[in-house]
């Protein structure tokens, strides 16, 4: 396992009251992990802080899974 996924699954388990262990990568954050749209917009954010990059609106769109953050955080360090 990545340390980006678990940075990743402690930064949704603190946002979403979720234990960390539980958050499997292909969980989508609404259906699944039941956040709302501002849980969403929260873990954007928290998300930018913690990896210091910036997530553009339409690409936060897209991001659905822990895996779509994950793929996304990682594409942009290799750049």
């Amino acid at each position: 396992m990545s340390d980006n996924l678990t940075r990743l699954q402690n930064i949704v388990g603190k946002q979403l009251g979720i234990n960390p262990i539980k958050i499997k990568p292909e969980a989508d954050f609404g259906k699944e992990l039941g956040a709302d749209s501002l849980d969403v917009v929260e873990l954007v954010m928290a998300i930018e802080d913690e990896f210091e990059i910036d997530i553009e609106d339409q690409i936060a769109s897209q991001i659905v899974t822990l895996k779509d953050a994950l793929d996304y955080i990682e594409e942009k360090w290799e750049k």
